[in-house]
């Protein structure tokens, strides 16, 4: 008999012994974790709100990145300058006009979730709520 068949024997022998060690008990297997009935589209209300209050801040950023240029184009003189300070501006446009799309869209994420959460509470309160006899 080799080496090795004599260790995967004790080892097998002391996993027997061991028993019910290395499982997991059937008590702890059958308990469902207990979590809010709404969690999941709270949590994502959650992070829609985030969101939008990052995408708002963007958006406020380029907003002022469009105010500042377009007093550059203001100053600006007469000739190459002024071509440079134009195509800054358009330039700044277009991002805040990207980032106004992007923060209409997130809006709209937040409002379905809300929606969804609604929804979800209502259902709560319905199926908590018992019929009268």
């Amino acid at each position: 008999m080799s080496v090795s068949i004599r260790i995967a024997g004790v080892a097998t022998a002391a996993a027997v012994a061991l028993g019910g060690g290395f499982t997991v008990s059937a008590a702890s297997a059958d308990e469902a974790p207990t979590t809010a009935p709404c969690a999941e589209q709270q949590t994502k209300v959650d992070k829609a709100e985030a969101a939008l209050a990052r995408v708002t801040a963007v958006f406020a950023r380029q907003q002022a990145r469009v105010a500042k240029v377009k007093e550059v184009v203001a100053e600006a003189e007469a000739g190459q300058e002024k071509a440079e300070a134009r195509r800054a501006l358009a330039d700044a446009k277009q991002d805040r006009d990207e980032t106004k799309v992007t923060k209409r869209a997130q809006q709209q994420r937040l409002a379905k979730a809300q929606e969804r959460l609604t929804t979800c509470e209502a259902a709560q309160e319905t199926t908590e709520a018992p019929a009268p006899a």
